[in-house]
């Protein structure tokens, strides 16, 4: 491109020059093989084996925050999809919507978010599209991406198969990425700073299946948070899932926020977190495994005590509240 254009422009989409400019000087850089660059559609030999596929949308706003960005939350976030399903991620397809006067400085940043994302994944980006709309009709940047893995568990992951008796264990601390995103837009500072958990959760499950762990459900915990995520285990499975309030991990900076601001934090959104749904036999052992990662066991599954399954929280005081999936959206646009 010309080194006046210093923005997106609507003839940045059009499929002429500029468009191909655009691609060979900015979005090559995605391409571990350049030979899929321009082709219609990526050729790719994969292995034998069951896959799992996913597609996923990123409307993130700011575009940038303390943790990440757009460019690698898309990446990270359809890797970790394909990881809750028992899959190594393998490849993905990006497709770009930009704003006509996106900064080409920030699309920069971003792109090169997105390439040391996808090498910190182990995925490969193989193909991908570019759109450009007018002024005051995309935001920015909206992304969105699928991705195929090879599953690698013996036996399938569901929540039905959970069962009274299974074990809830927690990959790490609760709430910072949306904290992050509510702090970014609104321009809030807290003593302790709090950054996103952005981060690639494929290596944590390695860990489990290496060491001979076969979870029985998993489920990150993005939007809704992990209160959203039990509820959905626990109508899926016709169990009431009971967690033990004091087991909870906040960070100090995530606690005091949600203290002073009247959030709940098991609703606050995660992008490196996940629960694990494991039987008695094999709880321990995987507690052991995602120790570097700070992880707890929280809960238990339980028969369910009334005509619908429950997450049912018991509190630091003794007593016991339901936890039911938050109605509305508490933050949007955090992912």
């Amino acid at each position: 491109m010309s080194d006046s254009v210093t923005r997106i422009q609507l003839a940045h989409g059009g499929g002429g020059s500029a468009m191909q400019a655009l691609i060979a000087e900015e979005f090559s850089r995605l391409y571990a093989d350049t030979r899929h660059l321009g082709l219609d559609a990526a050729v790719l030999t994969l292995p034998h084996g069951r896959l799992a596929f996913c597609t996923d949308g990123y409307v993130v706003q700011p575009l940038e925050f303390a943790g990440g960005d757009i460019g690698k939350l898309a990446v990270i976030g359809t890797a970790n999809d394909l990881a809750m399903a028992g899959a190594r991620p393998l490849h993905l397809s990006v497709a770009l919507i930009l704003e006509e006067g996106l900064p080409l400085p920030l699309l920069q940043r971003l792109v090169a978010s997105m390439v040391q994302a996808a090498s910190a994944c182990g995925i490969t980006i193989v193909c991908g599209d570019t759109k450009v709309v007018a002024r005051g009709q995309a935001d920015g940047v909206f992304v969105t991406t699928s991705g195929i893995g090879l599953i690698e568990t013996p036996r399938a992951i569901h929540p039905a198969a959970i069962r009274p008796g299974d074990r809830l264990v927690l990959s790490g601390d609760l709430g910072r990425h949306g904290l992050a995103i509510l702090a970014a837009r609104h321009g809030l500072l807290f003593n302790h700073a709090v950054g996103s958990d952005c981060a690639p959760l494929w290596p944590q499950i390695e860990a489990l299946l290496v060491g001979g762990v076969q979870p029985v459900a998993l489920r990150d915990l993005t939007r809704g948070g992990l209160g959203c995520a039990l509820a959905e285990l626990a109508e899926a499975s016709g169990c009431d899932l009971v967690l033990d309030e004091t087991a909870l991990p906040l960070a100090p900076g995530v606690e005091a926020a949600c203290a002073l601001l009247g959030l709940e934090p098991l609703h606050l959104a995660n992008e490196g977190r996940f629960v694990a749904v494991l039987t008695p036999r094999e709880a321990d052992q995987a507690l052991a495994l995602l120790a570097p990662s700070g992880a707890v066991l929280v809960g238990a599954a339980q028969s369910a005590a009334g005509l619908q399954p429950q997450v049912r929280l018991q509190t630091a005081l003794g007593s016991e509240r339901l936890l039911g999936p938050w109605s509305g959206d508490m933050l949007p646009r955090i992912c």
